[in-house]
């Protein structure tokens, strides 16, 4: 089970498509998230890109919590193509975004 809310990710998401005007935004989301939270989006973010599959969601969120040697917002904004990899990581997980993503984009 994730420790992030799907409407969370979906917010991160959508400011790494707009990275280049975001980043500072995103940056202070991430920041503020618990460190449960930012192992749940690094997990799912490893899902999305294949270094796990979705049954092993514990095992990356452990891995994610015991091996975080940077700040968490400085590893994701330095990975290509997050918003993809958050996006096949939820999909794999039988969850999706693009409801929140629809939401938010709406200014709900």
């Amino acid at each position: 089970m994730l420790d992030i809310t799907v409407h969370k990710i979906a917010q991160v998401v959508l400011m790494a498509r707009e990275l280049e005007r975001a980043e500072g935004e995103l940056r202070a989301f991430i920041d503020r998230l618990s460190e449960e939270e930012q192992a749940s989006l690094v997990a799912v973010m490893w899902i999305g890109r294949g270094s796990f599959e979705a049954e092993e969601l514990a095992e990356a969120k452990r891995t994610a919590y015991e091996e975080a040697t940077t700040p968490c917002a400085d590893y994701l904004l330095g990975t290509p193509h997050l918003s993809d990899h958050l996006e096949n990581g939820l999909d794999a997980l039988g969850l999706s975004a693009s409801d929140d993503e629809d939401e938010l984009i709406r200014g709900g």
